[in-house]
């Protein structure tokens, strides 16, 4: 982990970067596997589980009876855990809903918006290293609160044909309609063309490894919508000398677990405190059972110390952060001046591991600088609006005029007379 103090600005520019693949090298693999999807439906599938995934597959589709059967193996304890999950991030999400108003712009012509549930979602959930039934929940609570009438989940199954028992009670206490045996680029293609048992979606939502990733920005390109550009997870830390080094250490590392690919840095005007907070991550690493993951990610770790209070959030409005963590004593003083993140913790108490499972925001986030432009999932990433208007006679009238010198000026001869021939009537 390097220790970097009082960076020039323009050394910031190489300091935000992250330790991002450039996936457009994987699109002629990518490509291929879409290609034959499309072409071969569920039997392309079946091929590509047996030689990525290790498993032979009959059915793609999970069964009410292996649901029944996985939902009995999970614990009572990480039930109602999740179902508490569930509960927060339900009431999170049902609170944007949106409320449209009818606006009379001009006398006589009213405009409004209308929120209409994007009606089949695909939701990718990917296998690994981890089951990450949480994301289930992310995806699946808000998708359903929307009012989406088709709820399509893929994972990849293990080398015994099985879904993780907590992702398939996940998807169940959610409300996911149909889940299917499928991971990898061949299961986001048969989302995005659909096949003989996998419906094809109008959007896919989900994390994924380089290749998921990928194939989610090919089949964007003409064929579904896609969720947002996806990168390897990262957190930024502001602190200052009030901040419990013990505390920092313990955000630090529970980013870095993510994955080798993952960063965390550390962003402060406190150069006092980096020895300690140094000191408490190498002890708490060694506790840790994915440290070789850990250690790995720590490699592209940073611990930056800036000149003063202005520095730190000017640099963390450039990095612009998936997770923001904010551990200082005026904490929603400098939360306030954040422009550019995905999720921001604040104050001692607030770890990102609370937004990662079970405070109620979500946790599919911007990474890699995207959240400069783009939201994490909410509620709206799964509705569509459509805007209306109706105008009377008087409004044609009375806005009449200056469609026509518009349409005129523009060239556009058959616009104008679509209001010409009109107002001839009235």
């Amino acid at each position: 982990m390097e220790i970097i103090k009082y960076p020039s600005k323009e050394e910031w520019v190489s300091l935000v970067k992250r330790p991002a693949l450039d996936v457009t090298t994987l699109f002629d693999t990518v490509r291929t596997v879409l290609d034959e999807v499309r072409q071969e439906g569920d039997v392309a599938v079946k091929r590509y589980e047996e030689k990525f995934d290790k498993v032979t597959l009959t059915d793609l589709q999970v069964s009410e009876a292996e649901i029944e059967e996985a939902c009995e193996l999970v614990s009572e304890e990480l039930k109602q855990a999740i179902r508490t999950a569930k509960d927060n991030i339900e009431k999170f999400h049902a609170s944007q809903r949106f409320i449209g108003h009818k606006i009379e712009t001009t006398p006589g012509v009213t405009c409004w918006q209308k929120a209409v549930a994007i009606e089949k979602v695909g939701l990718y959930i990917p296998g690994g290293t981890a089951p990450l039934f949480s994301t289930v929940l992310m995806l699946a609570v808000p998708a359903h609160i929307a009012g989406c009438k088709e709820i399509v989940l893929c994972t990849p199954p293990n080398r015994e044909g099985k879904v993780h028992p907590a992702i398939l009670f996940a998807a169940r206490a959610a409300g996911v309609s149909k889940i299917f045996k499928a991971g990898g680029i061949q299961a986001i293609a048969a989302m995005a063309y659909g096949t003989e048992s996998i419906p094809k979606v109008y959007k896919i939502f989900g994390p994924g490894n380089q290749y998921v990733t990928a194939a989610k920005q090919l089949v964007s390109l003409k064929d579904v919508a896609i969720d947002m550009p996806a990168g390897p997870s990262e957190v930024e830390v502001i602190a200052d000398e009030t901040a419990n080094p013990d505390f920092i250490a313990a955000d630090f590392l529970s980013q870095a677990e993510h994955g080798a690919d993952s960063q965390a840095i550390l962003v402060t005007s406190a150069e006092n405190m980096v020895s300690s907070v140094a000191e408490a991550i190498r002890r708490q690493l060694s506790a840790l059972s994915r440290q070789e993951i850990t250690e790995k990610a720590l490699e592209h770790s940073r611990i930056i110390v800036l000149k003063d209070e202005q520095e730190v959030i000017d640099f963390t409005n450039m990095y612009a952060p998936e997770h923001l963590i904010i551990q200082t004593g005026n904490y929603a003083y400098i939360a306030e001046q954040i422009e550019n993140a995905g999720s921001v913790f604040m104050g001692p108490y607030t770890p990102e591991s609370a937004g990662d499972y079970a405070s109620g925001t979500n946790h599919t986030l911007p990474t890699n600088g995207y959240a400069k432009a783009y939201s994490g999932v909410n509620l709206d990433s799964f509705i569509k609006k459509i805007t209306f208007q109706e105008i009377t006679a008087e409004g044609i009238k009375s806005l009449g005029g200056t469609i026509q010198v518009m349409a005129g000026n523009e060239q556009l001869d058959a616009h104008r007379n679509a209001v010409t021939i009109r107002l001839k009537t009235i």
